[in-house]
């Protein structure tokens, strides 16, 4: 529906707009029940239609208004309706609809009202059902909630009454076309240049790394950047539930899950997948999250040959990392010590990476975190690099720095023997340490 009909035409009465409005839109729905049409099709037929009916009622549009009316109908029969231009936005991260009258977006990090509006409960509905339809879903009173993708991967929530109590309400988190390279995030301030070559070492070097962060913080995102450090020459196999991941690399196997069917069955969760993959002869195994059992299956992989594993967990911090990654294992089911648990994911585990989405929406790494083995029952954690807040300016926006604390890691004998010697500076050493370093020797 078109954001704003005020300033159609003096000469046609918003009422008498709707009801144009609705014409063509059930002239073009007989046209596309008729024959399967391309859009350019469609658009041709509903400029002829248009043209037909201004000129039988002799109103006078104006081009932007006509092209304005054009596109809405053609989203309404091709495209997503209202929601299609939030869509088409680059700038525009997720879209959330709470209801016909209150449709939100998030933009650089920031939520914002939209002018859009749907027609009604009914609309909403409609346009749920065109998403979840393609993928063998439903939703109504008795199945009131569906996960779903669009065809380009972005992630679709929806929820319906009864459960949802002021009307339809759809989450989409939108899907980056463009795949952000390690400079681009450097330019966005994510994380700095020594921290990047870090990480290219840590991955080339096959240590095991877990993204860490909340939701929305980039996680997904960031494991898409470092799986660019990963080599042309190694299999990689993806775990994901809804695929997002964009690798390069040519020696790719991408595996998703599936959802149980009408009757409840033909479920494949992510640890059924976890444990086909190893008979797949992977180099590396990515899994798009840790969420339940699957994480025993991943720390047993990345402790039996399969070194440079990646992946993702819900933490606010390194700490809680480790935390979510014990439940998560004691959730396979398997009655095992606390103790044993944490050696398994101090084994396993060499680099934690902290995402976090501060207040003023920006997305930064606070912390590369290396797990540093047991002390007694605890696992040892040694912050490599860290971000320090020191303020917020007068346009809210947050100051401070990320940078190393001095401690190299233990894994360091790895990356030389891999062929990384990283200089003292990006640890922090300065000069005159350097200096200090080199007359000792």
């Amino acid at each position: 529906m078109i954001e704003s009909q005020e300033n159609t035409s003096s000469v046609i009465s918003p009422k008498e707009f709707s009801k144009l409005r609705e014409y063509l839109i059930a002239s073009a729905s007989q046209d596309s029940g008729a024959t399967i049409l391309t859009p350019e099709q469609h658009k041709h037929n509903i400029q002829g239609r248009l043209a037909e009916e201004l000129s039988r009622r002799n109103i006078n549009f104006p081009d932007s208004i006509r092209d304005r009316l054009i596109l809405d109908i053609l989203a309404e029969i091709t495209g997503y309706g209202p929601l299609q231009p939030l869509l088409d936005d680059p700038e525009i991260t997720e879209i959330m609809v709470n209801g016909p009258q209150k449709v939100y977006v998030e933009k650089q990090g920031r939520l914002e009202r939209t002018n859009v509006v749907f027609d009604g409960n009914l609309h909403i509905l409609k346009i749920i059902d065109r998403i979840v339809a393609p993928l063998g879903r439903h939703i109504d009173s008795d199945s009131p909630m569906v996960d779903a993708r669009l065809p380009d991967g972005s992630r679709v929530n929806a929820v319906v009454p009864p459960c949802a109590v002021d009307g339809a309400s759809l989450t989409i988190r939108k899907f980056s076309k463009e795949k952000l390279s390690i400079q681009q995030v450097i330019g966005l301030n994510t994380l700095t240049q020594g921290m990047a070559d870090f990480l290219r070492a840590c991955v080339l070097g096959r240590l095991n790394i877990i993204i860490s962060g909340g939701t929305g913080s980039g996680k997904t995102t960031f494991l898409n950047v470092l799986s660019g450090f990963i080599p042309n020459d190694e299999r990689i196999v993806t775990i994901e539930d809804a695929a997002e991941l964009q690798l390069q690399q040519d020696h790719v196997v991408r595996l998703e899950t599936k959802l149980a069917n009408v009757e409840g069955h033909g479920m494949v969760s992510v640890r059924e997948l976890v444990r086909n993959s190893l008979r797949m002869r992977p180099d590396r195994i990515i899994i798009g999250e840790c969420r339940g059992g699957e994480a025993l299956d991943m720390l047993q992989a990345m402790n039996t040959g399969h070194d440079g594993s990646l992946t993702t967990v819900h933490a606010n911090s390194p700490r809680d990392a480790i935390s979510r990654l014990e439940t998560l294992v004691l959730m396979a089911g398997m009655d095992l010590p606390i103790k044993i648990v944490r050696q398994q994911i101090s084994s396993a585990v060499d680099v934690i990476v902290q995402m976090s989405r501060l207040r003023d929406g920006t997305r930064k790494i606070t912390a590369i975190t290396e797990v540093a083995g047991m002390e007694g029952d605890v696992v040892v954690l040694s912050d490599i690099f860290k971000f320090n807040q020191s303020g917020v300016d007068a346009e809210g926006k947050i100051i401070g720095q990320v940078k190393p604390t001095g401690i190299r890691p233990l894994f360091g004998p790895r990356l030389e023997a891999a062929g990384f010697k990283l200089g003292a500076e990006i640890f922090g050493a300065t000069a005159a340490d350097i200096l200090a370093a080199r007359q000792r020797r």
